[in-house]
């Protein structure tokens, strides 16, 4: 379930080589853990000698590594990745939040964070079911689809909005995810007036979920705080407790983001 970003028939021509590395990495994903060069040169609508040499610079800065011919992302991706997960103290402030809120509703909690134009789990919390949702730390999902996605984007100005979904792979999981960029504006402003998401069936067509944003002191989204629970255990209307839950803790949150 994660998002590929960059396309040979989405790809924008454009001066900046850093720019362009960035695209590069947003080829890896779950599925996609190695890529060789003509791939990244097919993919990104280069000429062959252009994949290479954005790789070859990749990785000697370490963003990226050679095995066997094919390339995969290297040590300096680990490397920021810790410092992302424990510089900025919101995985410290939310652990606890999440904890609570995983114990009260006996679901699986997300904290999810917008990465330019794709959404990361930062940190989760499994419910203790015999039967749960389970999604790692890193976990990559596109900015169209489910409860977190949309939260996080909802709080955004018009123009950027409209820009990320020009620039954004839009993903189609399921028959409920929405690719039409006015469809999901639309959805975005139903959002932000009611100050929650609740998606069903959007990034899997079992799981229903709910998310509410976290604000830092300025005002602005920080992360989202979400619960992905199986639809079929909570029908369309029954789902009032969970939405609380969410609301409150990232409620809960903000204020601790906000104090700290």
């Amino acid at each position: 379930m994660s998002c590929m970003t960059g396309s040979a028939g989405g790809y924008r021509e454009r001066n900046s080589t850093a720019d362009r590395a960035l695209d590069v990495l947003l080829l890896f994903s779950e599925e996609q853990r190695t890529l060789s060069g003509s791939e990244v040169a097919q993919h990104l609508g280069v000429a062959r000698s252009t994949g290479y040499r954005y790789l070859q610079s990749l990785t000697a800065s370490g963003f990226v590594e050679e095995v066997d011919g094919r390339y995969g992302l290297g040590p300096k991706i680990l490397e920021l990745a810790r410092v992302a997960r424990s510089g900025s103290g919101l995985l410290e402030l939310a652990r606890p939040v999440m904890s609570r809120l995983a114990e009260r509703t006996e679901q699986t909690v997300l904290l999810t964070r917008r990465s330019g134009n794709v959404v990361v789990c930062l940190d989760a919390v499994e419910s203790t079911r015999p039967i749960r949702i389970s999604y790692e730390p890193g976990h990559v999902f596109a900015l169209n689809a489910g409860a977190a996605a949309e939260v996080l984007l909802a709080w955004e100005d018009d123009a950027t909005v409209a820009e990320l979904l020009a620039t954004a792979t839009l993903e189609r999981y399921t028959e409920r995810s929405v690719t039409d960029p006015e469809v999901l504006a639309a959805r975005l402003r139903r959002i932000r007036a009611s100050g929650a998401a609740v998606s069903r069936g959007e990034v899997d067509a079992e799981v229903l979920g709910i998310a509410a944003p976290v604000f830092d002191g300025n005002g602005r989204v920080r992360a989202a705080i979400s619960v992905a629970a199986l639809a079929r255990q909570h029908p369309a209307g029954s789902a009032e407790l969970l939405e609380e839950g969410v609301r409150s803790a990232a409620k809960d949150l903000t204020l601790r983001l906000s104090l700290g």
